[in-house]
């Protein structure tokens, strides 16, 4: 089942009642959504107020509530603490990986971003790609050769030939900021799939930031990042030009990317439904009974 993603960005009251999401907006009807339905919340205005009660029903139903600030960019994002019946049992797998074992699961992670980079950009912009595939190919355990940064440079020079030498950076040109936007909420889908797979988005395969809590989200979501170009480039052919600001109209669709679809598997798959198999592959690697992370493929399709 795909869950509903709700996003509010005016003056809103929320609250719960008979296991429902009440919204209450200045002039206009009140509306409900069951919280059995619900995936995300996202919290994009100083005007909008949820009570206690609402989060703690979002939270026991494995719900993200991502907040965004000043900016419109997502800055926060709350998940449960308890996301599984086993969680101590997984954490423990987790934390006692080994440094092998994590190496060879950031390697298949790399191969597979740069496998589905280069397959976005065939679809996208009609070129080829196997240089790319050679990198792929050529990724080594744990990377030691850095090919993410080499097919990266390539990728998201062709990605956007409009914009002379773009480079892909936060505080970077648009639409970078679009490219922020769709990452911050692929984060939170990667998160809270971790977190209901009974995993710390926290301890890492690869990220170790200290000032990082979602290191291990930030690994997984790579080969899912792909997808969330796809969306944008999809979204700025409705455009005249590069969006300079986030309108409603371009979070809402970038909204979409958790219904979006993947192969995985070999079989078709919403994004959202997608994250939550690698992450339960992720665990079966941690506790030795796989030794391959199950990630999304891109499916076949004009551009």
């Amino acid at each position: 089942m795909i869950k509903r993603t709700l996003y509010f960005g005016n003056a809103a009251y929320l609250s719960l009642k008979d296991n429902q999401l009440v919204v209450k907006k200045p002039n206009e009807e009140v509306r409900t959504a069951a919280i059995e339905d619900i995936g995300f919340v996202v919290l994009d205005s100083p005007q909008v107020t949820i009570t206690n009660a609402l989060l703690g029903a979002l939270l026991e139903n494995n719900c993200a509530v991502i907040n965004c600030g000043k900016t419109h960019l997502p800055e926060g994002l709350l998940l449960p603490l308890a996301g599984n019946t086993l969680q101590s049992e997984r954490f423990n797998a987790q934390i006692e990986a080994s440094i092998p074992l994590k190496k060879q699961l950031w390697q298949q992670t790399i191969q597979q971003k740069i496998i589905n980079q280069a397959a976005i950009l065939r679809q996208v912009r009609g070129i080829e790609t196997k240089n790319m595939l050679v990198w792929a190919n050529s990724v080594r355990s744990g990377d030691i050769d850095n090919r993410e940064a080499v097919a990266a440079a390539y990728y998201w020079k062709e990605m956007f030939p409009e914009i002379t030498d773009f480079v892909r950076d936060r505080t970077g040109v648009p639409p970078n900021n679009m490219l922020n936007y769709a990452y911050a909420i692929l984060r939170g889908i990667v998160a809270r799939a971790l977190v209901a797979s009974g995993l710390l988005p926290t301890f890492g395969i690869h990220h170790h930031n200290r000032y990082n809590a979602y290191c291990l989200a930030d690994d997984i979501m790579e080969p899912y990042r792909p997808f969330a170009d796809k969306l944008v480039i999809d979204i700025l052919k409705q455009q005249d030009c590069f969006p300079k600001d986030l309108t409603t109209e371009i979070k809402a669709a970038i909204l979409q990317l958790p219904t979006k679809d993947v192969i995985i598997s070999e079989n078709r798959s919403p994004l959202m439904n997608a994250v939550s198999t690698t992450t339960a592959s992720l665990y079966k690697c941690f506790d030795g009974e796989s030794r391959k992370i199950v990630y999304p493929e891109v499916p076949d399709g004009p551009a």
